[in-house]
């Protein structure tokens, strides 16, 4: 298992932020069921492994190389873990979520029997039926009106055209529509944990390609002390044979005056 590093931290962080985000959508269609609580725990677990990392390298804080390459980092990543963190238990505690749950206990009789006794009409007739039936015929004319009525916004420079359908029809293309865009932001997500996955085992494989060169680094050092030794050696070497040959001359030298000195007498 590789050495925690900032690197790491804050792909693990990039990461948390997609799984608060697919979950925020997830509340926002109010989806819901046994894939929430699995992400909530995942959620949870991610947060967990954040918040020791960062503990993990603050205890390594005392080494004064970690401290000067590592001290912006590890601040940045103090503040993104109380962002993400803030943002989980928010949404966990959102009054919204709590009123999913209770606004049906909790909602007069009469207006619940009022949100029932609407339906949908092919002709709707804003002045027959109460006075909550008109508003919500209003609401409903207003969210399926034509595109003579409300300009819609689309990337496609040609819309296809829906005036010759009905409200139920126009009603299961928007359905249909929305489910593909969630299946493809389904597939967005996948593709990103995938490109996270990929960066993390790009992250791991630097790290010890780094630790390879530091090796290196270290073998040629311990080598260019060994070839220094040696040179030294040898300059000692060369000195010590000048020494002998000049104690060889200076020997021949007195042996030739004393043959000399013999010869002249």
């Amino acid at each position: 298992m590789a050495t925690t590093s900032p690197h790491r931290l804050s792909l693990l962080a990039d990461d948390l932020n997609l799984s608060l985000l697919e979950r925020q959508r997830i509340q926002t269609l109010n989806l819901g069921g046994g894939s929430t609580q699995q992400q909530d725990n995942q959620i949870t677990r991610s947060l967990t492994e954040l918040r020791e990392g960062i503990e993990e390298l603050e205890e390594r804080e005392n080494d004064l190389a970690v401290l000067q390459n590592w001290g912006e980092e590890l601040e940045a990543l103090r503040e993104r873990y109380e962002g993400l963190d803030a943002r989980f238990h928010a949404d966990s505690t959102a009054p919204g979520k709590v009123e999913n749950g209770e606004s049906a206990r909790q909602r007069p009789v009469s207006q619940v029997r009022r949100n029932k006794s609407v339906r949908f009409r092919d002709n709707p007739d804003p002045t027959q039926g109460t006075e909550g039936d008109a508003r919500a015929t209003a609401n409903r004319a207003a969210l399926f009106a034509t595109g003579d009525q409300q300009q819609r916004y689309t990337d496609d420079p040609s819309p296809p055209d829906h005036s010759h359908l009905d409200n139920q029809q126009l009603y299961a293309s928007h359905n249909q529509t929305m489910q593909e865009q969630d299946e493809h932001l389904d597939t967005l997500g996948q593709s990103v944990r995938r490109q996270r996955m990929l960066g993390i085992a790009m992250g791991d494989e630097l790290e010890e390609h780094n630790e390879m060169l530091v090796d290196v680094e270290r073998g040629v050092d311990r080598h260019s002390t060994t070839l220094e030794r040696a040179r030294r050696r040898l300059g000692n070497v060369a000195r010590q044979g000048k020494g002998g040959n000049w104690t060889w001359i200076t020997i021949g030298v007195l042996v030739l005056l004393l043959v000399l000195l013999i010869v002249a007498k």
